[in-house]
């Protein structure tokens, strides 16, 4: 069991790792809503049935 924890550890920890020296876009915050995120909604009026 002891060696199953480390080796989760280990694993997790190369993991931030690599994300972290990859640089970029990477954001771990979780979903983001804002206005550069979404397109603008069409709102012409009409419905489809």
């Amino acid at each position: 069991m002891v060696k199953i924890l480390i080796a989760f550890i280990v694993i997790a920890g190369a993991a931030l790792f690599l994300l972290m020296k990859g640089g970029g876009e990477v954001s771990m915050t979780g979903e983001q809503h804002g206005m550069e995120t979404h397109a603008p909604a069409a709102s012409d009026g009409t419905t489809q049935k």
